[in-house]
C-alpha cells in the first residue's frame, strides 16, 4: 500500500515512518505542513526548514505547505498538501506520529476519511517511556529544540532526548514524557532510515520567557555515518 507520512521532523513522525516502513508500506513521501504561528495546535514549529535535509537524508520526496496556524484553518492546508500527495504519487493512506492526543488524532482521522484514505498511527496508545525507550533502542539521534515547561530549562536544548528517560521516569506526573502537551519539541538528525546523518553546524539559543527558549538552527548539512 502506498502511503504518505505526516512528517515534522521530530522524533514521533521519524518512528512512525520507521514502522511504516518495516510493516510493508511503500512509502512515497513526506508531508510537512510549515506554520507561521508557532502556536500551532496542529504542527510542528521549530526549524521547520530542516525537513528539506532530513528528506535528503531519507531520499524521500517532501510536500510542504505553509500554513498561518490557526486552529481548524490549518487543517485545509493539510487537506491540500495531502491532495496534491494523492495526486503525485497516488497515495492510499497517512501515518502519523500521534500517541495520545485526540485533538490531533480526531482530525488527521476526519480528512483521511473525506479523502477515503487509510491511516497508519503505530504509536496510538503506547507508554511515552516506553517510546522513549525505543528510540534509544533504534539508535535515534534526537535533540531537544524547544523547552516551555517547569522542570525545563534552555540548558536541555540540543541535547539528546534519550539522554533524559530517567527524568521524564521520575517527573512523568508533571511532564508528558513525549512532549505532546507542548512541554518540548524534537528534531531527529539521524535514525536507522537516513542514508546520512545531519550535522550542526551553527546555532543559537533565544530565550523567549521563564521555562521556554528555542534552539535556532542556523547553519546545517548532511554528512556521511
Amino acid at each position: 500500500m502506498k502511503i504518505a507520512i505526516i512528517y515534522s521532523g521530530g522524533k514521533d513522525s521519524n518512528m512512525a515512518l520507521l514502522l511504516a516502513r518495516r510493516a510493508g508500506y511503500e512509502i512515497k513521501c513526506l508531508i510537512n505542513i510549515k506554520p507561521e504561528n508557532k502556536y500551532s495546535y496542529m504542527f510542528h514549529y521549530p526549524n521547520a526548514d530542516l525537513t528539506n535535509l532530513q528528506a535528503k537524508a531519507l531520499n524521500i520526496p517532501l510536500i510542504q505547505v505553509k500554513t498561518k496556524g490557526e486552529k481548524e484553518k490549518e487543517l485545509e492546508d493539510l487537506k491540500k498538501a495531502i491532495n496534491e500527495a494523492i495526486k503525485k504519487y497516488k497515495i492510499e493512506a497517512i501515518a502519523i506520529g500521534g500517541i495520545k492526543s485526540s485533538y490531533q488524532g480526531t482530525r488527521f482521522e476526519k480528512i483521511a476519511k473525506e479523502l477515503n484514505l487509510g491511516v497508519f498511527c503505530p504509536l496510538w496508545q503506547k507508554d511515552e517511556i516506553d517510546i522513549l525507550k525505543e528510540l534509544k533502542k533504534e539508535k535515534f539521534k534526537t535533540i531537544f529544540v524547544n523547552i516551555a515547561a517547569d522542570k525545563l530549562n534552555k540548558s536541555f536544548l540540543n541535547k539528546e532526548i534519550t539522554d533524559y528517560i530517567g527524568f521524564f521516569e521520575k517527573n512523568r506526573n508533571i511532564l508528558n514524557p513525549a512532549g505532546e502537551g507542548g512541554e518540548y519539541e524534537s528534531l531527529v538528525l539521524d535514525m536507522p532510515l537516513f542514508e546520512k546523518e545531519i550535522k550542526i553546524l551553527d546555532y543559537e539559543i533565544k530565550e523567549l520567557g521563564e521555562n521556554e527558549a528555542e534552539l535556532i538552527i542556523k547553519k546545517a548539512g548532511l554528512v556521511n555515518k
